[in-house]
């Protein structure tokens, strides 16, 4: 995909430099977010260590989670779960709510989100907790 489709892409979220400022849906719950990283769906897991969970493999593609909440604000952590390559055009953290301008996607699934709104405000509430 062509770079400026991506921010095209992304920019229907009102993303800024700074991050996407709007939510996307009502107010995160932390509880609810910490359960959408640790599940399958979501496969955070894979590529990051997540503070707190312990007996469970973790991958270090990805930076440790340790922190994060100290480092970026709200909006920050918000782009970087919708499409985190706009931050970095050769991240390799998949779109997780973004779909236009995705290459090899089941048919199935075209169209639909990893994330729903929901899910990524309650994942943003989480990793705001990891200070």
């Amino acid at each position: 995909m062509r770079a400026w489709a991506a921010v095209a892409a992304v920019a229907a979220f009102g993303a800024a430099a700074e991050g996407i400022r709007t939510p996307l849906a009502a107010a995160g719950d932390a509880k609810r977010g910490r359960e959408v990283v640790l599940s399958r769906e979501a496969s955070c897991l894979l590529c990051h260590v997540v503070p707190g969970v312990e007996g469970r493999a973790m991958g270090d593609v990805g930076p440790s989670l340790s922190g994060v909440g100290s480092k970026l604000k709200a909006p920050e952590l918000r782009l970087r779960i919708v499409d985190s390559s706009r931050i970095d055009p050769k991240s390799v953290m998949p779109p997780y709510h973004r779909v236009e301008g995705l290459n090899a996607v089941a048919r199935e699934l075209r169209g639909s989100p990893v994330l729903s709104p929901q899910q990524v405000e309650d994942v943003v509430a989480f990793l705001g907790t990891l200070k």
